[in-house]
């Protein structure tokens, strides 16, 4: 079975910037085919992907969020932890969970930063989607041969 839904999931935090992601993933892939799912932060995001993609509803998952540093915990370990935890997701579903969740090594809450963010998280949003619907036409491919 060929699904033709997605799964986008937002982080809260920096939503001004993360929620650009989702308008670049939709630049590609039409609005009515994707679900889109609120989280409060980074950390939250793996749990609900795996959930997400062990549904069956859903050809790909995206997650997106900026994890910046001056949190309560360092800001590596959260995106380390985000990573690896929506890689595991999309092994152990076999649905590909795809990240597009950066971590600036030097960002300020200036209007300069935060302009280069917003326009990056769009592009990132669009390779996202790029990458979704790549894999799913890889994976049809592989299918039917």
């Amino acid at each position: 079975m060929t699904h033709t839904r997605y799964a986008f999931i937002k982080a809260g935090w920096h939503a001004d910037i993360v929620d650009r992601a989702l308008d670049g993933f939709l630049e590609l892939i039409p609005r009515e085919q994707v679900d889109v799912f609120d989280v409060p932060g980074a950390f939250e995001m793996p749990l609900l992907a795996r959930d997400l993609a062990a549904s069956g509803r859903y050809a790909a998952v995206a997650a997106a969020a900026f994890v910046v540093d001056g949190g309560i915990y360092r800001h590596d370990f959260v995106a380390q932890a985000v990573v690896d935890g929506l890689m595991r997701a999309g092994m152990d579903s076999g649905v590909p969970v795809l990240s597009v969740s950066l971590t600036p090594h030097h960002y300020q809450e200036t209007e300069h930063h935060t302009r280069i963010f917003r326009e990056h998280f769009v592009q990132k949003g669009r390779e996202a989607a790029l990458a979704a619907l790549t894999i799913g036409r890889t994976r049809a491919m592989l299918a039917a041969a």
